[in-house]
Protein backbone atom coordinates (compact mmCIF):
# COMPACT_ATOMS: atom_id res chain seq x y z
CA UNK A 1 0.00 0.00 0.00
CA UNK A 2 2.52 2.57 0.62
CA UNK A 3 4.67 1.84 -2.58
CA UNK A 4 1.26 2.78 -4.38
CA UNK A 5 1.16 6.02 -2.27
CA UNK A 6 4.77 7.05 -3.44
CA UNK A 7 3.50 8.21 -6.87
CA UNK A 8 0.84 10.22 -5.36
CA UNK A 9 3.36 12.03 -2.92
CA UNK A 10 5.31 13.04 -5.61
CA UNK A 11 2.45 14.41 -8.12
CA UNK A 12 1.43 15.96 -5.38
CA UNK A 13 4.63 17.72 -4.05
CA UNK A 14 5.36 18.65 -7.73
CA UNK A 15 2.14 20.51 -8.01
CA UNK A 16 2.88 22.18 -5.08
CA UNK A 17 5.99 23.10 -6.35
CA UNK A 18 4.91 24.32 -9.45
CA UNK A 19 2.48 26.13 -7.75
CA UNK A 20 4.59 28.05 -5.27
CA UNK A 21 7.21 28.95 -8.03
CA UNK A 22 4.18 30.37 -9.89
CA UNK A 23 2.75 32.47 -7.18
CA UNK A 24 6.47 33.57 -7.03
CA UNK A 25 7.28 34.23 -11.19
CA UNK A 26 3.92 36.67 -10.71
CA UNK A 27 4.53 38.34 -7.60
CA UNK A 28 7.68 38.74 -9.22
CA UNK A 29 6.52 40.49 -12.26
CA UNK A 30 3.78 42.64 -10.82
CA UNK A 31 6.88 44.19 -8.29
CA UNK A 32 8.75 44.44 -11.48
CA UNK A 33 5.91 46.24 -13.33
CA UNK A 34 5.03 48.13 -10.48
CA UNK A 35 8.94 49.49 -10.09
CA UNK A 36 8.88 50.32 -13.47
CA UNK A 37 5.53 51.88 -13.78
CA UNK A 38 5.05 55.85 -13.36
CA UNK A 39 3.11 56.86 -10.47
CA UNK A 40 -0.01 58.75 -11.29
CA UNK A 41 -0.47 61.78 -8.70
CA UNK A 42 -4.31 62.79 -8.07
CA UNK A 43 -4.08 66.41 -8.11
CA UNK A 44 -5.91 68.67 -5.55
CA UNK A 45 -6.18 71.21 -2.63
CA UNK A 46 -6.91 71.17 0.61
CA UNK A 47 -7.26 74.12 3.71
CA UNK A 48 -7.57 72.94 7.32
CA UNK A 49 -9.85 74.93 10.19
CA UNK A 50 -10.30 73.36 13.25
CA UNK A 51 -8.49 70.13 12.63
CA UNK A 52 -10.92 69.88 9.77
CA UNK A 53 -9.63 69.20 6.22
CA UNK A 54 -11.75 70.52 2.78
CA UNK A 55 -10.85 69.60 -0.12
CA UNK A 56 -11.41 71.43 -3.82
CA UNK A 57 -9.75 70.28 -7.02
CA UNK A 58 -7.19 72.48 -8.65
CA UNK A 59 -9.86 74.36 -11.04
CA UNK A 60 -12.03 75.14 -7.64
CA UNK A 61 -9.10 76.00 -5.88
CA UNK A 62 -7.81 78.76 -8.21
CA UNK A 63 -11.16 79.91 -8.50
CA UNK A 64 -11.29 80.10 -4.67
CA UNK A 65 -8.33 82.16 -4.89
CA UNK A 66 -9.80 84.56 -7.19
CA UNK A 67 -13.04 85.07 -5.28
CA UNK A 68 -11.36 85.72 -2.41
CA UNK A 69 -8.77 87.44 -3.68
CA UNK A 70 -11.27 90.09 -4.81
CA UNK A 71 -12.61 90.68 -2.00
CA UNK A 72 -9.05 91.73 -0.47
CA UNK A 73 -8.85 94.05 -2.75
CA UNK A 74 -11.72 95.90 -2.14
CA UNK A 75 -11.06 95.90 1.35
CA UNK A 76 -13.99 93.46 2.47
CA UNK A 77 -14.01 91.73 5.63
CA UNK A 78 -13.44 87.93 5.62
CA UNK A 79 -16.73 87.19 6.21
CA UNK A 80 -17.53 88.53 2.71
CA UNK A 81 -15.23 85.90 0.76
CA UNK A 82 -17.13 82.99 2.97
CA UNK A 83 -20.84 84.18 1.70
CA UNK A 84 -18.99 84.60 -2.21
CA UNK A 85 -17.27 80.92 -1.63
CA UNK A 86 -20.49 79.37 -0.37
CA UNK A 87 -22.61 81.10 -2.80
CA UNK A 88 -20.33 79.87 -6.14
CA UNK A 89 -20.28 76.37 -4.54
CA UNK A 90 -23.90 76.00 -4.45
CA UNK A 91 -24.27 77.61 -7.70
CA UNK A 92 -21.56 76.53 -9.55
CA UNK A 93 -19.27 73.77 -7.58
CA UNK A 94 -16.89 76.60 -8.31
CA UNK A 95 -16.61 76.36 -11.73
CA UNK A 96 -17.12 79.00 -14.59
CA UNK A 97 -19.72 77.05 -16.77
CA UNK A 98 -21.42 77.92 -19.73
CA UNK A 99 -24.52 76.79 -18.93
CA UNK A 100 -27.21 76.34 -16.24
CA UNK A 101 -31.13 76.85 -15.01
CA UNK A 102 -32.37 78.85 -17.89
CA UNK A 103 -30.17 81.59 -18.72
CA UNK A 104 -27.85 81.35 -15.78
CA UNK A 105 -23.91 81.23 -16.63
CA UNK A 106 -20.70 81.68 -14.89
CA UNK A 107 -19.96 80.89 -11.30
CA UNK A 108 -22.67 82.98 -9.60
CA UNK A 109 -24.91 81.48 -12.38
CA UNK A 110 -26.40 85.15 -13.09
CA UNK A 111 -28.69 85.84 -15.60
CA UNK A 112 -28.44 88.36 -18.19
CA UNK A 113 -32.62 88.62 -18.81
CA UNK A 114 -32.46 89.53 -14.95
CA UNK A 115 -29.98 92.42 -15.89
CA UNK A 116 -26.96 90.83 -14.39
CA UNK A 117 -24.90 91.73 -17.19
CA UNK A 118 -23.99 89.93 -20.90
CA UNK A 119 -23.30 86.55 -21.20
CA UNK A 120 -19.70 87.63 -22.18
CA UNK A 121 -19.79 89.96 -19.15
CA UNK A 122 -20.84 87.00 -16.67
CA UNK A 123 -18.83 84.93 -18.20
CA UNK A 124 -15.52 87.04 -17.10
CA UNK A 125 -14.81 86.25 -13.34
CA UNK A 126 -13.64 88.91 -12.46
CA UNK A 127 -17.07 90.40 -13.41
CA UNK A 128 -19.09 88.11 -12.20
CA UNK A 129 -17.55 88.03 -8.99
CA UNK A 130 -17.51 92.30 -8.49
CA UNK A 131 -21.11 92.04 -9.69
CA UNK A 132 -22.27 89.54 -6.82
CA UNK A 133 -20.07 91.82 -4.22
CA UNK A 134 -21.84 94.52 -5.46
CA UNK A 135 -25.10 93.01 -4.63
CA UNK A 136 -23.70 92.40 -1.36
CA UNK A 137 -22.61 95.34 0.13
CA UNK A 138 -26.15 96.90 -1.09
CA UNK A 139 -27.78 94.23 1.98
CA UNK A 140 -28.56 96.20 5.29
CA UNK A 141 -26.50 93.99 7.81
CA UNK A 142 -25.00 91.96 5.81
CA UNK A 143 -22.39 90.99 7.71
CA UNK A 144 -24.16 89.90 10.94
CA UNK A 145 -26.66 88.08 8.68
CA UNK A 146 -26.43 83.63 8.67
CA UNK A 147 -24.35 82.91 5.38
CA UNK A 148 -27.21 81.39 3.80
CA UNK A 149 -29.50 84.60 4.27
CA UNK A 150 -26.83 87.04 3.03
CA UNK A 151 -26.49 84.77 -0.45
CA UNK A 152 -30.31 84.70 -0.71
CA UNK A 153 -30.52 88.45 -0.11
CA UNK A 154 -28.40 88.76 -3.52
CA UNK A 155 -29.55 85.66 -5.41
CA UNK A 156 -32.79 85.10 -4.78
CA UNK A 157 -32.48 81.48 -5.34
CA UNK A 158 -35.47 79.02 -5.64
CA UNK A 159 -33.58 76.87 -3.19
CA UNK A 160 -32.98 79.52 -0.34
CA UNK A 161 -31.33 77.54 2.49
CA UNK A 162 -29.24 75.62 0.32
CA UNK A 163 -25.86 77.77 0.91
CA UNK A 164 -25.89 76.36 4.66
CA UNK A 165 -24.23 73.49 3.40
CA UNK A 166 -21.08 74.97 2.40
CA UNK A 167 -20.69 77.55 4.82
CA UNK A 168 -17.96 75.38 6.67
CA UNK A 169 -15.72 75.08 3.41
CA UNK A 170 -16.26 78.36 2.59
CA UNK A 171 -15.17 79.45 5.98
CA UNK A 172 -11.73 77.27 5.97
CA UNK A 173 -10.96 78.52 2.32
CA UNK A 174 -12.01 82.30 3.10
CA UNK A 175 -9.97 82.18 6.60
CA UNK A 176 -6.95 81.08 4.89
CA UNK A 177 -6.87 82.95 1.58
CA UNK A 178 -6.96 86.38 3.84
CA UNK A 179 -4.60 85.31 5.52
CA UNK A 180 -6.51 84.42 8.95
CA UNK A 181 -5.22 81.24 9.30
CA UNK A 182 -1.26 80.54 8.59
CA UNK A 183 -0.09 77.58 7.03
CA UNK A 184 -3.94 76.05 6.09
CA UNK A 185 -3.75 75.59 2.56
CA UNK A 186 -1.61 72.77 0.62
CA UNK A 187 -2.21 71.22 -2.56
CA UNK A 188 -1.02 67.72 -4.21
CA UNK A 189 0.35 68.75 -7.76
CA UNK A 190 2.20 66.83 -10.67
CA UNK A 191 5.35 67.67 -11.43
CA UNK A 192 5.36 70.73 -14.05
CA UNK A 193 5.61 69.37 -17.57
CA UNK A 194 8.34 69.76 -20.06
CA UNK A 195 5.65 72.13 -22.34
CA UNK A 196 4.02 73.48 -19.16
CA UNK A 197 4.87 77.30 -17.87
CA UNK A 198 8.75 77.96 -17.34
CA UNK A 199 10.93 80.63 -17.07
CA UNK A 200 10.08 84.60 -17.77
CA UNK A 201 6.80 83.73 -19.53
CA UNK A 202 6.30 81.69 -16.65
CA UNK A 203 6.97 84.53 -14.01
CA UNK A 204 4.82 86.93 -16.07
CA UNK A 205 1.66 84.59 -15.67
CA UNK A 206 2.38 84.59 -11.89
CA UNK A 207 2.60 88.81 -12.15
CA UNK A 208 -0.18 88.95 -13.97
CA UNK A 209 -2.96 86.80 -12.15
CA UNK A 210 -1.70 88.36 -8.87
CA UNK A 211 -2.95 91.74 -10.50
CA UNK A 212 -6.14 89.94 -11.26
CA UNK A 213 -7.17 88.69 -8.53
CA UNK A 214 -4.94 90.95 -5.51
CA UNK A 215 -4.38 93.97 -7.55
CA UNK A 216 -0.64 93.65 -7.03
CA UNK A 217 0.87 95.32 -9.54
CA UNK A 218 4.37 94.30 -11.35
CA UNK A 219 6.96 96.95 -10.19
CA UNK A 220 8.10 97.70 -6.56
CA UNK A 221 4.93 98.20 -5.25
CA UNK A 222 3.86 94.93 -5.90
CA UNK A 223 5.93 91.71 -7.33
CA UNK A 224 9.38 91.72 -9.08
CA UNK A 225 10.28 89.16 -11.27
CA UNK A 226 13.91 87.78 -10.36
CA UNK A 227 16.72 86.77 -12.89
CA UNK A 228 16.36 82.97 -14.00
CA UNK A 229 18.32 80.37 -11.91
CA UNK A 230 21.24 77.87 -13.58
CA UNK A 231 18.28 75.32 -14.14
CA UNK A 232 15.80 77.88 -15.76
CA UNK A 233 13.51 78.32 -12.41
CA UNK A 234 12.54 82.33 -12.21
CA UNK A 235 12.05 83.87 -8.54
CA UNK A 236 9.05 85.89 -7.81
CA UNK A 237 9.12 88.48 -4.97
CA UNK A 238 5.84 90.19 -3.90
CA UNK A 239 5.60 92.43 -1.73
CA UNK A 240 2.43 91.25 0.22
CA UNK A 241 2.17 95.38 2.23
CA UNK A 242 0.51 96.54 -0.82
CA UNK A 243 -2.70 94.44 0.32
CA UNK A 244 -4.68 97.04 2.50
CA UNK A 245 -3.77 95.14 5.48
CA UNK A 246 -2.45 96.55 8.68
CA UNK A 247 -0.96 93.41 9.30
CA UNK A 248 1.98 92.69 7.30
CA UNK A 249 2.07 89.15 8.41
CA UNK A 250 -1.81 88.32 7.53
CA UNK A 251 -0.89 89.93 4.37
CA UNK A 252 2.22 87.91 3.59
CA UNK A 253 -0.22 84.65 4.41
CA UNK A 254 -3.26 85.59 2.08
CA UNK A 255 -0.35 85.97 -0.97
CA UNK A 256 1.50 82.77 -0.28
CA UNK A 257 -1.77 80.72 0.24
CA UNK A 258 -2.87 82.08 -3.00
CA UNK A 259 0.25 81.31 -4.63
CA UNK A 260 -0.37 76.82 -3.97
CA UNK A 261 -3.83 77.40 -4.60
CA UNK A 262 -3.39 78.65 -8.21
CA UNK A 263 0.02 76.86 -8.82
CA UNK A 264 -1.30 74.20 -11.17
CA UNK A 265 -2.01 76.83 -13.17
CA UNK A 266 1.10 79.20 -12.90
CA UNK A 267 3.69 76.33 -12.66
CA UNK A 268 5.11 77.61 -9.04
CA UNK A 269 7.08 75.13 -7.23
CA UNK A 270 8.05 76.90 -4.24
CA UNK A 271 6.38 79.24 -2.12
CA UNK A 272 8.40 81.04 0.81
CA UNK A 273 7.11 83.22 3.34
CA UNK A 274 8.16 83.51 7.20
CA UNK A 275 10.10 80.66 7.98
CA UNK A 276 7.65 78.32 6.31
CA UNK A 277 8.07 77.01 2.86
CA UNK A 278 6.05 74.27 0.94
CA UNK A 279 6.91 72.78 -2.02
CA UNK A 280 5.34 70.82 -4.81
CA UNK A 281 7.50 68.00 -3.95
CA UNK A 282 6.43 67.84 -0.30
CA UNK A 283 3.22 69.18 -0.88
CA UNK A 284 3.41 70.79 2.86
CA UNK A 285 4.30 73.56 4.36
CA UNK A 286 7.51 72.77 6.38
CA UNK A 287 9.92 75.14 8.65
CA UNK A 288 13.12 76.44 6.45
CA UNK A 289 16.47 74.59 7.29
CA UNK A 290 18.17 76.76 9.72
CA UNK A 291 21.02 78.03 6.82
CA UNK A 292 18.34 79.99 4.86
CA UNK A 293 17.19 82.96 6.51
CA UNK A 294 13.10 83.45 7.17
CA UNK A 295 11.34 85.93 4.37
CA UNK A 296 11.05 89.40 5.69
CA UNK A 297 7.37 90.28 7.26
CA UNK A 298 4.94 91.15 4.67
CA UNK A 299 7.24 89.60 1.76
CA UNK A 300 6.71 86.40 -0.17
CA UNK A 301 9.09 84.63 -2.74
CA UNK A 302 7.03 81.83 -5.07
CA UNK A 303 9.81 79.96 -7.42
CA UNK A 304 8.13 79.07 -11.07
CA UNK A 305 9.13 76.86 -13.69
CA UNK A 306 11.31 73.54 -13.69
CA UNK A 307 10.85 71.24 -10.73
CA UNK A 308 14.24 71.86 -8.85
CA UNK A 309 16.32 68.76 -9.06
Amino acid sequence: MSARRRPAAHAAGAVVTFLVVGVAAVVGVVWFLGAQAPVRITQGCTAVLDGREHGLSTVEAGNAALITGISVQRGLPARAATIGLATAMQESRLVNIDYGDRDSLGLFQQRPSQGWGTPAEIMDPVYSTNAFYDGLVKVDGWQDMEVTDAAQAVQRSAFPEAYAQHERLARAWASALTGNSPGAITCTLRPVADDGPAGASAATGLTDLLMRDLGLPQDDGGSRIGGPRDDGAVPVDVDATALPYDDPDRAAWAVAHWAVATAATTGAVEVRVADQVWTRDSAAWTTLPADRDPRPAGQVRVLVGPDPS
